[in-house]
């Protein structure tokens, strides 16, 4: 399963977004690998995360570049 750190609350909630919004997931902090943060692709299953560092940062570049067609300024 692949998910998505939509938010971190109370410092220790991390809401998972899986497939693309279908469905959220409550996942206490402390059961996803250190240093995760809002924005990060996981994989696994519950109670067995591991961060994709590969696809967390092409999404990052994904967003950046739409971000900049998106206040492009000519």
């Amino acid at each position: 399963m692949t998910a998505i750190v939509d938010r971190i609350e109370d410092n220790n909630i991390a809401v998972l977004e899986i497939n693309g919004g279908e469905k959220f997931l409550d996942v206490p902090l402390s059961e996803l690998p250190e240093g995760t943060s809002q924005g990060d692709v996981l994989t696994g299953e519950e109670g067995n995360w591991q961060r994709d560092t590969e696809a967390t940062n092409k999404r990052t570049l994904e967003i950046l570049s739409l971000f900049n067609k998106l206040f492009k300024k000519d």
